[in-house]
């Protein structure tokens, strides 16, 4: 029920932009003002979240921890699964954020008759997250080259990398066919295996329904539905320098993918995929565990007004000795 709600969602979004542009002929609409409106939610929204965790209170260190901890010194501590310096902590970080670590040591649990518990290794989920966040860190970087004059040469030394095998006469970009294949893993993976599909919501189908519209309409305006490259960058660029036009030649499956990249945008501080951000904030992680070699004292223990035991007896003392209950006092 969430898979086909989430698709059909995704579906009308197109329906909105295929008629919007094509019959109603709102292409400043869609090419000025949602995108404009789309980076404002998503700025306002990640500054929400960012400050909101920032003001969340950590009085003590609660690392998540799977190694041993640095003690004695002949004890070996574990540099990156224990962390108990700044160094440690970055490392752990680097790790977890390049190359997703913790997935990488996830495992599945499965019962068998006998009865038998049996673990597996995730491998294929951790390739699949890794391959997926990868290229599309990689498909962002060159879209700067529409946002950009002159185009900067990292950019340039990227393309030329990820478009070293050709397509006809063409480059063919392997991060392009990488995305599909992860993004439909990954979706896969939520349908075919039952435990994972009982828990699954619209809002892990909607982003993944989401993300592959976008993958798919800049596939076709890559390589079989070619849109007016220059009229796109005079859009980008105008949107960029704050004197935006929308010229004449731009095609309804650009508007279609930008739509769907201005959705994802206005979406992503609402949604799960805001982990991103979270990540390098979370005290789980962001945090050395070095409780044994420094004293953590509570910000909160500060003087307070406290009700001892005699003053609650001599308040209540006749009522005590009424009811037949032991006072020190007579």
């Amino acid at each position: 029920m969430g898979m086909a709600f989430s698709f059909f969602i995704v579906i009308a979004l197109i329906m909105v932009v295929a008629l919007g542009v094509g019959v109603a002929g709102l292409q400043y609409l869609f090419g000025v003002i949602i995108p404009y409106a789309a980076i404002a939610i998503f700025l306002a929204g990640m500054a929400y979240r960012v400050i909101k965790w920032a003001r969340a209170p950590v009085p003590f260190r609660i690392p998540t921890t799977a190694g041993q901890q640095k003690s004695l010194p002949w004890i070996k501590a574990s540099t990156f699964d224990n962390p108990s310096s700044t160094a440690g902590v970055i490392g752990r970080m680097a790790l977890e954020v390049l190359l997703f670590r913790s997935l990488l040591r996830n495992t599945r649990m499965e019962l068998h008759q006998g009865p038998r518990l049996a673990y597996h290794w995730e491998k294929w989920l951790w390739l699949g997250g890794l391959l997926f966040h990868w290229s599309f860190l990689i498909i962002f970087l060159r879209h700067l080259r529409f946002f950009t004059e002159p185009v900067p040469p990292f950019v340039s030394r990227l393309e030329g990398i990820d478009g070293f095998f050709r397509f006809g006469l063409q480059g063919l970009y392997i991060t392009d066919i990488i995305i599909l294949v992860a993004v439909t893993y990954l979706f896969l993976r939520r349908v075919v295996i039952p435990q994972v599909r009982y828990i699954s919501l619209p809002a892990d189908y909607f982003p993944l329904f989401l993300i592959l519209g976008i993958a798919s309409t800049g596939i076709l305006m890559r390589y079989f539905f070619r849109v007016d490259i220059t009229a796109v960058k005079e859009l980008t660029i105008g949107l960029v320098t704050f004197s935006p036009r929308v010229p004449e030649g731009v095609g309804i499956l650009f508007y279609i993918h930008l739509f769907l990249v201005c959705i994802l945008g206005a979406y992503f501080p609402f949604s799960k995929l805001v982990h991103m951000g979270g990540i390098f904030l979370s005290p789980t992680r962001n945090l050395p565990n070095d409780s044994r070699a420094r004293r953590h004292i509570n910000p909160w223990n500060y003087p307070v007004k406290v009700h001892t035991y005699e003053e609650y007896e001599e308040e209540f003392r006749e009522k005590m000795k009424m009811a037949g209950l032991p006072v020190e006092k007579g």
